[in-house]
């Protein structure tokens, strides 16, 4: 099969997305099935969008995707998760300053990402814009996991520290394939 990209970088890069994401999401399905359906529901959703997202990044891959889709389907399923997990069915957090550096930082994120589909020539921004969206996404994962270790540790600890870096990951991966389009518009 004929793959989107040439250099090795940028295929590991894809590789390692797919991979880590795969292994997140078979925890997190784990972690489901092992606390019943009633207790986990929401990450089921959540695993939807992000299973969603790895099926595009492996046809974006493999050229079965053109860019454009790629790009708004993508957008459209890390804001939906953003939207559900950070901003609509936030978790309560330790301190109320966390609570509320986390949801600024996630309706940022979730802005960013509006007016990033919503460009008609999204390949002009910039590689500074789209590494933004990743590093303010592993911003809000670091606080929720800096959160998790403030608060008693139970059986849902190892879940939760999973689920919390499976979309940083995703993201990691959508800019990787959005930067090198970037470059080719250029």
């Amino acid at each position: 099969m004929k793959t989107r990209f040439k250099k090795n970088a940028k295929i590991f890069d894809i590789v390692i997305t797919a991979v880590a994401g795969m292994v997140s999401v078979g925890v997190m399905l784990y972690g489901v099935g092992h606390f019943g359906l009633q207790e986990a529901w929401p990450e089921l959703v959540l695993n939807v969008f992000y299973i969603a997202c790895l099926v595009m990044i492996g046809m974006y891959f493999f050229n079965r995707m053109d860019t454009q889709r790629f790009n708004y389907w993508c957008s459209i399923s890390v804001g939906a998760t953003v939207l559900l997990r950070d901003i609509l069915f936030a978790p309560p957090l330790a301190y109320y300053a966390l609570h509320l550096s986390c949801l600024t930082l996630s309706v940022l994120l979730l802005c960013m990402l509006t007016f990033f589909y919503a460009r008609k020539n999204w390949q002009s921004y910039t590689k500074r814009n789209l590494w933004a969206i990743c590093v303010i996404d592993m911003i809000i994962a670091a606080l929720y996991n800096y959160d998790i270790y403030l608060e008693p540790i139970n059986e849902y600890t190892n879940y939760m520290l999973t689920e919390i870096w499976i979309r940083p990951t995703i993201t990691y991966g959508l800019v990787a394939c959005f930067v090198t389009e970037t470059e080719k518009a250029r």
